[in-house]
């Protein structure tokens, strides 16, 4: 159990700054194939609503689906985008998106490099 002041830090290593301004938020989704999942990162990227997405390696998923378990291979990303931005980021999943049902959550970010933070923030407006 973490104590009250250790919740809102993350170990990096410069010190941890909370998030200011345009707050961020890191949102993931599934994609079935590589080709998939490197065109929704360009899209999401390009678009300007995601900073950088991060194509992790495949995973098998397991999970329920019109009252049947499934088995899949997927690929994760890492959407880090701003809370400002997530509609954005969301509507071009739905839109690009294969499945009739993709997965698509986001989180907040309460705390990290500043620097970082700031280039996300930069990254997902317009100029």
């Amino acid at each position: 159990h973490l104590g009250k002041h250790q919740q809102h830090l993350c170990v990096t290593h410069a010190a941890p700054v909370r998030a200011q301004r345009k707050p961020s938020c890191k949102s993931s989704s599934q994609m079935p194939d590589a080709d998939s999942a490197q065109r929704m990162a360009d899209v999401l990227v390009s678009s300007r609503a995601a900073a950088c997405v991060n194509i992790l390696g495949a995973c098998n998923s397991v999970y329920r689906w019109q009252g049947k378990v499934e088995t899949a291979q997927e690929l994760p990303l890492l959407i880090k985008t701003t809370r400002a931005a997530y509609a954005q980021v969301e509507a071009l999943i739905r839109e690009h998106h294969p499945y009739e049902l993709p997965e698509i959550i986001a989180v907040p970010v309460d705390a990290g490099s500043s620097a970082y933070l700031q280039w996300v923030a930069q990254e997902t407006t317009m100029p």
